[in-house]
């Protein structure tokens, strides 16, 4: 596979001086999820930079624990993938609820985590990252550079680390809408 990440975009335009952010409107559901995946394809290089940096903090402060946490969602992921794969349940519920396995991925996770005593760590360490990331990708407002950048990349998205994400979630048809 030819997988390539996209630029990382600027600070200023990150988060800085020219973002623009608003409440998405909640009762419009299909077009927050659209600003939210566009915002995660568009700006995926600074959400893997800045999941990274709370991941390294979590990780510096209790790393054992962050290590079982990150490898049991991991576990947990991979197994759901498999099963969408094999299972035309599983592949149907992803489809026709992809944020609602999200919830179960994460829930599995922490349910697992819990029996193990690590929940705080999980939550700080790899949910709260999540959280952050979700919330800026629904809040931010996309420039009209940023919406013609996205249009001319949308066609090698999906060859992207995020792109591969959603497939998996069972997003990708809304990707680049």
């Amino acid at each position: 596979m030819d997988v390539q990440p996209p630029p990382l975009r600027t600070l200023d335009d990150f988060i800085l001086s020219s973002a623009r952010f608003s409440f998405p409107d909640v009762r419009n559901l299909e077009r927050w999820n659209n600003r939210i995946i566009n915002n995660l394809l568009y700006y995926q290089s600074n959400y893997f930079v800045s999941f990274l940096a709370l991941l390294a903090l979590v990780g510096y402060l209790q790393p054992f624990q962050l290590f079982l946490g990150f490898s049991v969602v991991t576990l947990f992921f991979l197994g759901f993938v498999w099963a969408a794969e094999n299972k035309a349940t599983v592949r149907r519920f992803r489809r026709n609820h992809p944020s609602l396995s999200l919830v179960v991925i994460l829930g599995s996770s922490y349910l697992l985590l819990s029996v193990l005593g690590d929940v705080a760590v999980f939550l700080f360490g790899i949910a709260f990252p999540i959280l952050v990331i979700l919330l800026h990708a629904s809040m931010r407002l996309r420039s009209l550079k940023n919406k013609l950048e996205n249009k001319l990349e949308s066609i090698g998205l999906k060859r992207t680390p995020m792109g591969l994400l959603l497939e998996a979630l069972g997003l990708e048809q809304e990707a680049g809408s």
